[in-house]
């Protein structure tokens, strides 16, 4: 709980911001193949946990009757879309929002056809947690070692594997110790630390909220249960602090740089440097909502106002703490390539990083992943949609940039083309930065813009 009192300079009541919050809130995502049963299962969550109005539930019904169904369709609460339920896939990442008195929910529902794992990147970008449907009958499969992959590339904190359709294996326990062990392997190959297994019946309601009277040989929590009650630290708020300036406000003779704290805390007093310029200078003040503030935790959208008149707009970043950003005009990353574009080396491109957007081209397309033995393919040339590769990119403007191992939301980007604004691909920056040169933009003379 933030704690108000009054500033001895300024009179003002300020207030410390940085406390935990009342309730926590968890993001999450589930993925899976075609009819592995990720609309029912999000369908009997909501249902289950009572977070369905009654309207919702008679169109539900109504829908249900109508396509000759005799019970209601639980699908059909999160496929939305009228393609979805004419095709009976979900196409669209459906975003559902619920609570329960121990926690609030928000839950991305992603595609499980091949053609939509694009948007299971989008689903599980800022997810903390990702469920992995298999149906019992069929096993792992080349789409779930896709979205296993995609999680691990994404550092989603926590996988959980839903074994569901357990109720057309006769409910059989060696089916789904074959199924974890299987999955558990592939995902310790990826790096992915812990994998919480849960045999269900989405269909039938066994262990998502409520515990499977015909499972009694599994011991472990359903799935709602364990979303409840996994840990959800706010990493970053111990890290050093990532501020991208949004926009600038000027109010009565003040300058004032609005924006969210990504990482970390700003305190009044503190010693700030303006990236990528270098600059340094102190915060004087903080205000949240109009209301000023000590200390500020990251998460908070807020205002800052600095001790010095310098250069500072949108795009720039103030940074704080013992671990400074990398100042980059080159940067390897791994992409997931989500356009019917393909990407191809030589492409002139836009990067967008936090606020700040700059140009770019694709100098090198080091290799593609292989999801079935994890190879790289070396230099295929260019990446389609879908695919997953490792590129370098070389900026016209330096950036302010983290590898993605340390922070997900100063160490990612997307690739845009500059023509239309079409997203490219998603990008995790690694570890392997090239300092920026002291060039200026359009060194090269030619009067595009493009510095190369």
């Amino acid at each position: 709980m933030s704690s108000p009192r009054t500033s001895p300079e300024t009179g003002t009541t300020v207030e410390d911001l940085s406390g935990p919050s009342a309730t926590t809130l968890l993001r999450f995502a589930t993925a899976g193949s075609v009819d592995d049963g990720k609309s029912t299962l999000v369908g009997r969550l909501l249902h289950d946990s009572k977070s369905v109005l009654a309207d919702q539930m008679e169109a539900v019904e109504h829908a249900s009757r109508s396509r000759g169904a005799g019970a209601p369709d639980l699908a059909l609460l999160t496929d939305g879309l009228r393609a979805e339920r004419e095709q009976g896939i979900t196409i669209d990442v459906a975003y559902r929002y619920f609570a329960t008195s121990r926690r609030r929910f928000i839950l991305a529902d992603t595609p499980g056809h091949v053609q939509y794992t694009r948007n299971m990147v989008t689903g599980a970008s800022t997810a903390e947690l990702t469920v992995i449907l298999v149906d019992a009958r069929n096993g792992v499969v080349e789409q779930t070692r896709r979205h296993a992959a995609i999680a691990a590339l994404l550092r989603v904190p926590h996988v959980v594997l839903a074994v569901n359709k357990m109720d057309l294996v006769d409910y059989r326990e060696s089916v789904f110790a074959a199924i974890a062990e299987e999955f558990t392997a592939y995902a310790s190959e990826l790096g992915i630390p812990e994998v919480t297994a849960v045999p269900i019946s989405a269909l039938a309601g066994d262990n998502v909220v409520e515990p499977s009277a015909r499972m009694d040989w599994y011991g472990g929590p359903t799935v709602l249960e364990h979303l409840e009650a996994v840990e959800v630290g706010d990493r970053a708020a111990d890290g050093s602090a990532r501020f991208p300036v949004q926009m600038v406000i000027r109010h009565e003779g003040e300058r004032y740089y609005a924006g969210q704290l990504l990482t970390g805390s700003l305190r009044v007093g503190e010693t700030v440097t303006v990236q990528p310029s270098g600059r340094v200078t102190t915060v004087t003040a903080l205000d949240v909502l109009g209301r000023a503030a000590d200390v500020v935790s990251a998460g908070a959208s807020l205002s800052v106002r600095l001790a010095d008149e310098i250069d500072v707009g949108r795009g720039d970043m103030l940074t704080a703490g013992p671990r400074p950003p990398r100042i980059a005009k080159e940067v390897e990353a791994t992409v997931c390539h989500v356009a019917d574009t393909p990407l191809t080396v030589g492409l002139r491109v836009l990067l967008k990083h936090t606020t700040r957007t700059v140009k770019a081209i694709v100098e090198s397309i080091p290799s593609r992943l292989t999801l079935d033995d994890l190879s790289q393919h070396p230099h295929p040339g260019r990446l389609v949609a879908n695919d997953i590769g490792r590129v370098r990119v070389r900026t016209a403007e330096p950036l302010a940039l983290d590898s993605y191992a340390d922070s997900r939301r100063t160490g990612s980007f997307l690739l845009i083309d500059p023509v239309d604004g079409t997203t490219l691909a998603a990008g995790m920056a690694g570890d392997a930065f090239r300092a920026a040169a002291a060039d200026p933009v359009d060194a090269d003379g030619d009067g595009d813009g493009w510095d190369f």
